[in-house]
């Protein structure tokens, strides 16, 4: 897959030339005549602060240039990040039931690990079946396996609730990092699809809804 200009979200055959080790230029857009992708001389603390910030500019940096450009193993990546998601939600749901007195901490463990698995399922499943029937997706963007990915790694916010592991924290603060999220993973749908807004924030909403409803029919 050609790599794509961060501003327009064109395709281009180079985002840079390299005349020597360490020594590049960087090549700008047929399309819109800006630089295509400046997050290459970027430290990666500007990257993740514009990704925090939501910009779609970033989004595209990581999906189209680093993800896709330079990944060598797609299943491998999908399989270790979409376990690393699961995880971090099994965690989110041992923080807000981690006071229960009814069952014991094995109990309580399994019961996070099988409800995280259901929730998530019921959450890929939404974005798996209706993406590739309402949106239309960039090319080199088609396959359920590129949309579960971009929802993954758009989910990359989940980390944030380690912290509670080294200070304390209210419980609340879990779902102020569940509308982080699901406005991280709006932006992602924008960025892969040429759909209109309406259309990704109806999916997003719908994905996310299901996956709150089935966490409270288990609960």
């Amino acid at each position: 897959m050609d790599p794509r200009c961060v501003k327009c979200g064109r395709g281009i055959e180079k985002l840079y030339i390299q005349y020597s080790p360490g020594n590049i230029r960087l090549l700008k857009c047929g399309n819109c005549k800006s630089v295509a992708d400046e997050y290459i001389e970027c430290e990666l603390l500007i990257l993740i602060i514009d990704l925090i910030l939501h910009k779609p500019q970033a989004y595209r940096h990581l999906l189209f240039n680093v993800l896709r450009c330079k990944l060598l193993d797609f299943d491998t990546l999908l399989f270790k990040s979409s376990f690393f998601f699961f995880l971090l939600d099994a965690y989110k749901l041992w923080i807000l039931n981690g006071t229960s007195e009814e069952l014991s901490v094995l109990s309580l463990g399994w019961k996070t690990l099988g409800c995280s698995l259901l929730e998530n399922l019921a959450f890929f499943c939404v974005h798996a079946v209706f993406s590739r029937r309402y949106l239309t997706f960039v090319e080199g963007f088609s396959g359920y396996k590129d949309v579960l990915l971009t929802m993954v790694v758009s989910s990359y916010l989940k980390i944030y609730m380690l912290s509670m592991l080294v200070w304390e924290f209210p419980a609340s603060v879990v779902y102020i990092v569940d509308l982080f999220v699901m406005s991280s993973n709006l932006v992602a749908l924008r960025v892969i699809s040429k759909s209109s807004f309406t259309r990704c924030v109806v999916l997003c909403l719908s994905a996310h809804a299901l996956k709150f409803f089935v966490h409270w029919m288990l609960k």
